[in-house]
């Protein structure tokens, strides 16, 4: 087991709650994470993108799947890298590499539904990475990438309230 998910098991869930409450008793400002999107996390792993390399679908333009030696917590999740230098160029710009709409299929997003993209069903577009539920909604996307991409980002910040943190 990796540090990162070590760590994640010292504290029992409901800890994280009773901190929150009582900093909010205090008057204190809990932390919260500085992304503004939900990422697709496998429940069990806490894995982002099913453990597939997001850099790898620019550099070798296929999805791989990460190594658990390499691995960085960000948004929330788990993100693992094929190799040190994959990783190194994800820490250093997670928007470029990391999918759009945080792994969400944009056709689902477009149409107000949060729905979780396949990584192995995956188009970069305009230098971003789009992961989609299915074939059909990869293949609708090419055939108005443009207007998928304005009415999910019309969309985004509603489908995102009704996401599971």
């Amino acid at each position: 087991m990796t540090a990162a998910r070590q760590l994640r098991k010292v504290a029992p869930p409901w800890s994280l709650w009773a901190a929150v409450a009582l900093s909010a008793l205090a008057g204190v400002t809990p932390l919260t994470a500085a992304t503004t999107e939900y990422v697709v996390v496998a429940r069990h792993t806490g894995l982002a993108i099913g453990g597939y390399d997001p850099v790898s679908y620019f550099t070798e333009r296929a999805p791989v799947v990460g190594r658990e030696a390499y691995e960085y917590a960000f948004a929330g999740a788990i993100w693992r890298f094929r190799n040190a230098g994959n990783l190194a160029a994800f820490a250093a710009d997670p928007e470029i590499y990391g999918p759009r709409f945080g792994g969400y299929d944009p056709v689902g997003v477009a149409r107000g539904v949060g729905v979780a993209g396949d990584p192995r069903l995956w188009l970069i577009w305009g230098e971003r990475l789009y992961l989609f539920h299915t074939a059909e909604a990869r293949a609708a996307f090419e055939a108005d990438a443009e207007g998928i991409i304005a009415a999910a980002d019309k969309n985004w910040p509603a489908v995102q309230l009704t996401l599971s943190p």
